[in-house]
């Protein structure tokens, strides 16, 4: 099932996406935490509309918490990022490195992406993000998969000029529309395995990462059981998994984002979240 939330007249519609298109669920509701905290497949208003009709929005309109992010889980990623931190490729973490993706950074499909003055060097993340659907603490990796309600996609877009300046990764994260989320959210049902997905993202169409959710260090199970340690998760949470190599500032030489890119990210089994970036002050 994927599960979606557009603009509507009166305010932000959740809704699943079925073969005949866009069904509002029953009863109206902009609150997708509440409808996946509900679990199973909501009752729907039987009235499909075009996909193509709705200005989609983040799955979740409002967040209710920050999106939990994961820094250094590809093996691929920690390996072409070695020598910044002065370790030799193939030095991983021992335990998960999490951190918050800033409120204020909120964005969804086809939102823009704003090149802010403070930064130079903007780079795109493509990430697979775990929604929980039970609320939990300490919970056993074994029971992990109980928690998760589903998946989607993040642009973890960060200023990387801005995270050296700071000596740590939140400012350079937490920009405004830093944080795009989309198009929808996928039910774990759906996706099946999560640590076997084909992750890629694209400027301009061309090709930047290209991977696999395999080359992941901690797995979707270790990740929930990890950060639930004396943590309460609640639904609608959001655990940003980390991205693959190939962003753009380890390309040779560097590429990153300017305005008027067109960056996708697109992860096997969920679809493709597009952004446009933007200079500041545009339309």
């Amino acid at each position: 099932m994927k599960l979606l939330t557009y603009q509507a007249e009166n305010g932000p519609r959740v809704a699943v996406l079925t073969a005949a298109g866009v069904e509002d669920v029953a009863p109206e509701t902009g609150d997708a935490c509440a409808v996946i905290a509900a679990g199973g497949a909501p009752r729907t208003n039987g009235r499909p509309r075009p996909l193509a009709s709705v200005r989609l929005l983040p799955p979740v309109a409002e967040l209710r918490r920050p999106v939990i992010a994961v820094g250094l889980n590809y093996k691929k990623h920690a390996d072409e990022s070695a020598h910044r931190r002065k370790e030799t490729p193939g030095t991983y973490p021992k335990i998960p490195v999490f951190f918050c993706k800033w409120m204020g950074s909120h964005n969804g499909p086809e939102g823009k992406i704003v090149h802010h003055a403070i930064t130079k060097h903007l780079d795109y993340e493509a990430e697979l993000v775990v929604v929980i659907g039970k609320k939990g603490v300490d919970i056993p990796r074994e029971r992990a998969h109980d928690h998760v309600y589903g998946y989607t996609i993040m642009n973890e877009v960060s200023a990387r000029d801005v995270q050296s300046r700071h000596g740590q990764w939140f400012k350079g994260k937490a920009l405004d529309t830093f944080g795009p989320l989309g198009p929808w959210i996928v039910t774990a049902d759906e996706v099946g395995n999560a640590d076997n997905l084909a992750i890629q993202s694209r400027v301009n169409g061309q090709v930047r990462q290209s991977s696999n959710t395999n080359d992941m260090i901690f797995d979707v199970a270790t990740l929930v059981s990890s950060v639930s340690e004396g943590f309460t998760l609640v639904p609608g949470d959001m655990i940003a998994t980390g991205t693959p190599e190939g962003v753009g500032l380890f390309m040779d030489p560097p590429s990153l984002m300017k305005p008027g890119d067109v960056v996708e990210c697109e992860i096997e089994k969920i679809g493709v979240l597009r952004n446009r970036v933007v200079a500041p002050g545009a339309s």
